[in-house]
């Protein structure tokens, strides 16, 4: 791993368990078992590697959504795949999961300029899954749903039972699965 990949893992791990304000060059470069004046050559400031790191996992998120979707036979497989993807990646302590908690659009992002990026990047999540809805309901596998808006309620409900999962004392101990199994119930034809 060289220096900056150091360096960039140091804040993935750092800014997902500490948040934004919490999190100083300092502790990252002590992590990353680097010199402190390599996260300015690299990165520029805080908020560059804020965003880089979130960026760094959601193309990895992405990646794997993809993955996921590409090996289905139907477009009710995809979306059931995309699903499990999303919440298996949610789980996976390698991840850095909680960098896109923290460094969505909706959150600790600073700018303007980084909410947009992170937004436009975020968007393609719910994009993803709208082409499976589309291409479940041209082969017969999904019933006749508006596509946009099923995508959007099934990334709302991702987004809520991994927060169930992770953030809350009350999670019941199959939600994962129990969720998947709502989508196929709500979607299948």
């Amino acid at each position: 791993m060289t220096k900056k990949e150091a360096l960039l893992q140091a804040a993935k791990e750092l800014f997902g368990e500490y948040g934004y304000a919490d999190t100083t060059f300092k502790k990252i470069s002590e992590r990353a078992g680097v010199a402190l004046g390599l996260l300015t050559h690299h990165y520029g400031n805080k908020e560059k590697l804020f965003l880089a790191a979130g960026l760094d996992v959601l193309d990895r998120f992405l990646a794997g959504l993809r993955e996921a979707t590409a090996k289905a036979t139907s477009g009710h497989d995809a979306v059931l795949a995309f699903s499990k993807a999303y919440l298996d990646f949610s789980i996976d302590r390698t991840s850095n999961w909680l960098v896109l908690v923290r460094c969505s659009p909706y959150s600790d992002m600073k700018t303007k300029t980084d909410r947009d990026i992170m937004y436009e990047k975020f968007n393609m999540v719910p994009k993803e899954l709208e082409q499976q809805i589309i291409r479940g309901i041209a082969d017969g596998s999904i019933r006749d749903v508006p596509p946009h808006e099923t995508a959007q309620v099934i990334i709302s409900m991702m987004v809520g039972v991994n927060r169930t999962r992770l953030l809350t004392p009350y999670a019941p101990p199959r939600l994962y699965e129990e969720a998947i199994e709502f989508i196929s119930r709500s979607i299948r034809a």
